[in-house]
């Protein structure tokens, strides 16, 4: 039982690297996508109405509207990748519109910044919890010993994306309070 148990532990953990990986590279992929000033025009007038009076829990609201769907079984999978490679493609407008950004690698802000950090997570999480719920659905497998740890992963990523909510709303407004001039803010 003990063996089972650390095996399937293994490959959780091996599981979450990979997709942790996958995200990140998808999220490149989309940083490096060429944007015209026309596109990346639209996409900020598109999300500065987002943002217009977004507070913490508005961020962690968006953010988990994004996350939940990853945790449904195969499309998930396609939802995460989407999700980080819009995302990257979203940095790469806002490169266009404010150059100087152009400067800072886009993973710096996945692994680097906290929120980013916790979002990575949060994803991943997500994301690999949907690959493997659909092998198990593949393989015929019975779900119920996956219940408790999927909703436990639910409640993980619902807890990482409010405390990053309220993180990048608190680093936002400490931005803004130094002068700094962010694009949308």
């Amino acid at each position: 039982m003990f063996k089972k148990k650390g095996y399937v532990n293994k490959i959780r953990i091996i599981t979450f690297f990979i997709f942790l990986g996958v995200f990140a590279a998808a999220y490149q992929i989309g940083s490096m996508s060429s944007v015209s000033e026309e596109e990346a025009n639209a996409f900020m007038s598109e999300f500065e109405e987002l943002i217009l009076d977004i507070d913490a829990f508005g961020i962690f609201v968006h953010n988990t509207t994004i996350a939940l769907p990853m945790f449904i079984p195969g499309f998930g999978v396609a939802w995460g990748i989407f999700s980080a490679w819009s995302t990257g493609f979203a940095f790469a407008s806002i490169v266009i519109v404010a150059p100087q950004l152009g400067e800072i690698p886009p993973l710096s802000i996945l692994f680097l910044s906290p929120f980013g950090l916790m979002e990575i997570v949060a994803y991943s999480l997500g994301i690999s919890r949907s690959f493997i719920l659909i092998r198990a659905i593949s393989k015929k497998i019975n779900l119920v010993p996956f219940i408790k740890p999927t909703v436990i992963e639910i409640g993980i990523v619902i807890i990482l994306l409010l405390a990053g909510g309220y993180l990048e709303f608190y680093m936002l407004e400490l931005a803004q309070e130094e002068g700094l001039e962010l694009p949308g803010f």
